[in-house]
């Protein structure tokens, strides 16, 4: 299994691409991945369901996703409090991705990824935080 922490990064670069384009988020997002070899594309992204409470917390993530493009192993590098621990890894348990590729055959993928929580109405995000 291949560990590909890249993805820490490409959060901070969707924040810092979308202030200097007119491009969504999601979209800067996903090109970010689709750009980066042997990374793990989401193609469908569910937000947590967390209480307004949580807003500016950050739980780093770690995860595999398997040559299916299943996301499971859940554990933490960081969480601020259990109840948004859980509410995150239940969503990210929903998310598909399209899997990294070796050599033309999908692998399994280890994933650090950083979830910031935001408000969605100031944000403009789609993909953050439910209220």
């Amino acid at each position: 299994m291949k560990a590909v922490h890249k993805l820490v990064v490409l959060l901070v670069g969707v924040f810092l691409a979308v202030a200097a384009s007119a491009m969504t988020a999601e979209s800067v997002y996903l090109e970010s991945c689709r750009k980066e070899p042997g990374v793990p594309v989401p193609v469908t992204v569910v937000a947590p369901s967390v209480g307004p409470e949580h807003e500016g917390s950050t739980v780093q993530l770690e995860f595999v996703v398997d040559a299916q493009g299943i996301p499971a192993e859940f554990s933490f590098r960081s969480a601020t409090d259990p109840e948004l621990a859980t509410a995150v890894v239940q969503a990210v348990k929903k998310w598909r991705f399209q899997p990294a590729e070796s050599n033309g055959v999908p692998v399994a993928t280890k994933v650090l990824l950083p979830i910031r929580i935001v408000d969605p109405l100031e944000s403009g995000l789609k993909f953050a935080v439910n209220r």
